[in-house]
């Protein structure tokens, strides 16, 4: 009965954990997922918990928890125990920010010789969180941001500074909303966390079936359906979870071994669901949690950010569609023959209701409502649907699970936003960030491409090592204020870090969305890496656009933004007919070369709006040619291959 009951609630128990370990360690972690539910939805629907405490109380729970699941993953004994004891120290800062809260205020933030101890405290655990729930590449720039903030006064020359104590740098990490607590964390609270359980429970109901099956009913009757079933389902589902990774490990079990039977090679069929999971991460509304932090840094509404995204993110999942259907074709695959529109009209009617909680986020923010309380109201709303049938039912058991998986997904991001904000609050404490952001702008001498390549490079080597939300937030302090200062709008040049800090997900030598595929497919990680590129690549390329096509983002006139609409379609579209190798027949080097040529040149990178003949005749140029080669394939292949689809 005991078994049964720990069993569901947490951790399974393996013969080298005592029972009473199992039971105590996941009764604790749901104890503390239950309580961190709990703060952030009573904070993000009712707001009146004082910023401070509200994040501190939250990194404590969190970090609480992080601690017990990392403990009980431990082998030897005393590295269990040394976790495990770390627990009270975790908790400590929310207990003594809400204890002295006033007494804090009073002395207007200035630490004391009892705040130090709770700030030695802090640090250790979230180093550790930072060593075993990240990786080293967070801890050593998190452990150089001290060091700088501690002896940077050492360092002749421009770049050092005065000097701060341990007691002034424990007055900004703890007690203020500047470092440790600052604005990452409070995104982390009021956005990261709440969208997360969101997502959790939709998939708990069995949401995230409806979209596989509404995609099997839009795709399922063209070439190679299962490959663009994938495609679109796994893009459906990662823009409500954010995470490339864990949308592999769901949706692929079940699409990977589906386009394995159809046809698709192991290599790219992981390649397919590896793409298609990173377009979660720009997909509105989650976005990997950066659409709500870019909202923060550029203090603009988040319904602006969610549109501006949603272009440049609708043309990665066509392109890439495109290139699914591109390979179906290329190796002479067939329909899926369960799916079409009869599944997707079955799919409405019987489970379409499971849908309801997306509708009520979309209807609440439409009506005014702020991101958090619409989410809360989705969150209702998928509780109360949840009864309708037993398969979707949720009771006491599911919920805390769905509380325990968001602790357990979001801990990473919580622990790596934590480390930002020490970096952020270096950063702003020595002015180290607008010498960083001066130096760039130096180092390019004033021409904006080298220093888009520049911020390409800074951005994809720094994303390989962060999670999304971490690698953004220390770009938007590092590298954004040099691109604004070259001419580019605040939300290109954020877009443009954001794009390139994540697309590190399917690009070696870490594509870890790549790697999870392959675990699931049985191929070779790097070749699987390397197809998910080639399926991919418009994330590489759209960021580029947007310096010289604002209008993708919304910005400009309304025939800016159609003409980059335009442009930008027809030069991607060339390029994946090109990349595939494919179109209603084997295509040529020759003709492949030419087709690249003409829609490179569609895309020329100059203003849209420019009227100068270098520009007027290479776009020119580029659309004659794409048009003429593209006819030129159909009329050839017309006789021999009447249907298309």
């Amino acid at each position: 009965m005991i078994r049964d009951w720990m069993t569901p609630l947490g951790l399974r128990h393996t013969q080298d954990r005592s029972q009473l370990e199992t039971i105590v360690v996941s009764g604790l972690v749901v104890v503390l997922a239950a309580a961190a539910t709990a703060l952030v939805i009573y904070g993000a629907y009712f707001g009146l918990i004082t910023a401070l405490i509200l994040r501190s109380a939250f990194f404590s729970l969190i970090a609480a928890a992080g601690l017990l699941l990392l403990g009980y993953q431990t082998g030897p004994a005393w590295g269990r125990a040394a976790l495990y004891a770390l627990v009270p120290f975790a908790l400590w800062p929310g207990l003594h920010v809400e204890a002295n809260f006033m007494a804090i205020v009073m002395r207007g933030g200035m630490a004391t010789a009892s705040d130090l101890w709770v700030f030695y405290g802090l640090m250790v655990t979230l180093l550790v969180l930072v060593w075993r729930g990240v990786g080293w590449a967070l801890l050593v720039l998190v452990g150089v941001a001290l060091a700088y903030a501690l002896f940077g006064n050492l360092i002749p020359g421009e770049y050092g500074h005065r000097g701060y104590s341990l007691l002034r740098l424990a007055s900004m990490m703890m007690l203020s909303t500047e470092g440790v607590f600052g604005l990452p964390m409070g995104v982390a609270v009021e956005y990261i966390f709440l969208f997360a359980l969101l997502g959790g429970l939709l998939m708990r109901i069995g949401t995230g079936e409806v979209f596989v099956d509404i995609a099997r009913g839009l795709t399922g009757h063209m070439r190679g359906g299962p490959g663009l079933t994938a495609a679109l389902s796994s893009s459906l589902l990662g823009s409500i979870n954010g995470s490339a990774v864990a949308n592999v490990v769901t949706t692929g079990t079940f699409t990977i071994p589906l386009m394995k039977r159809a046809g698709y090679s192991r290599n790219l069929s992981g390649a397919i669901e590896a793409a298609a999971s990173s377009a979660g991460q720009i997909l509105p509304p989650v976005m990997g949690a950066a659409a709500f932090l870019m909202a923060e840094i550029m203090q603009v509404p988040y319904a602006q950010i969610a549109l501006a995204a949603l272009i440049p993110a609708l043309l990665y999942v066509l392109a890439l569609m495109l290139a699914v259907w591109l390979e179906a074709g290329r190796l002479g695959l067939e329909r899926d023959p369960d799916a079409g529109l009869r599944l997707l009209r079955d799919t409405l009617l019987r489970r379409g209701y499971l849908l309801v909680p997306l509708l009520a986020l979309l209807y609440f923010l439409f009506i005014g409502y702020s991101p958090t309380r619409a989410a809360v109201m989705a969150i209702v709303a998928g509780l109360l649907i949840s009864p309708w049938h037993p398969k979707t039912r949720v009771g006491l058991i599911g919920l805390l699970l769905v509380c325990r998986d968001t602790v357990i997904a979001t801990m990473p991001i919580v622990v790596a936003v934590a480390s930002a904000g020490v970096v952020i609050g270096v950063l702003n404490l020595t002015g180290l960030g607008l010498m960083l952001s001066g130096m760039i702008v130096n180092v390019a001498a004033g021409n904006l491409l080298v220093m888009l390549m520049l911020t390409a490079l800074v951005s994809f080597v720094l994303g390989m090592g962060l999670p999304t939300s971490a690698a953004y937030l220390l770009l938007a302090v590092l590298v954004a204020p040099a691109l604004t200062r070259s001419g580019l709008e605040p939300i290109v040049a954020h877009m443009f870090i954001f794009y390139y800090g994540l697309v590190s997900a399917i690009t070696p030598p870490v594509a870890l969305a790549a790697y999870a595929a392959a675990s699931i497919s049985g191929g070779d990680p790097n070749r699987t890496a390397v197809e998910s590129v080639r399926l991919g690549f418009v994330k590489l390329l759209v960021p580029f656009l947007f310096a010289s096509m604002p209008g993708l983002l919304l910005v400009g006139t309304g025939w800016q933004i159609t003409l980059s609409v335009v442009l930008a379609c027809v030069g991607v579209i060339g390029l994946t007919i090109a990349f595939g190798g494919w179109f209603l027949g084997h295509t040529r080097w020759p003709e492949r070369g030419a087709l690249a040529l003409a829609s490179a040149l569609v895309i020329w990178p100059s203003p849209v709006d420019a009227t100068d003949p270098l520009t007027l005749l290479a776009r020119g140029a580029g659309l004659v040619g794409v048009t003429f080669l593209l006819l030129r394939r159909i009329r050839s292949v017309s006789q021999t291959q009447p249907e298309i689809s």
